[in-house]
């Protein structure tokens, strides 16, 4: 049975940090991208950063250069580490895994999801 479980949510104030942990237990952690997503009240979810294996990562425009995303394949986990947080940074938000042939339209693991909210 595979299971992501995130860790980390909480409530700090605008221009605070938070770490979120994710980890993994269930599958062949090398085999996943990983992501974070989030969801805020009345909006999609969206791609906020993921890693491959080896590594390679991407982020979106809203959080370059505040956000950083790192796994540790030895320990099946992968963080999201959040500074310089913005009241519009608060959301759900989700850990994912998908293969590499499959694309994140269709992730094929979801974590329960952590709550993170910014005061501003």
């Amino acid at each position: 049975q595979v299971q992501l479980v995130e860790s980390g949510g909480g409530l700090v104030q605008a221009g605070g940090s938070l770490r979120l942990s994710c980890a993994a237990s269930g599958l062949t952690f090398n085999n996943y991208v990983m992501g974070w997503f989030r969801q805020a009240p009345g909006k999609e979810r969206d791609l906020v950063a993921d890693i491959s294996w080896s590594n390679s990562n991407t982020y979106g425009d809203s959080v370059k250069g505040r956000f950083t995303i790192s796994r540790d394949n030895a320990k099946n986990t992968v963080i999201l580490q959040m500074n310089m947080l913005k009241p519009e940074d608060t959301a759900v938000y989700y850990c994912a895994a998908r293969t590499f042939g499959s694309s994140w339209d269709r992730p094929d693991y979801w974590g329960q999801g952590t709550q993170v909210t910014v005061s501003s």
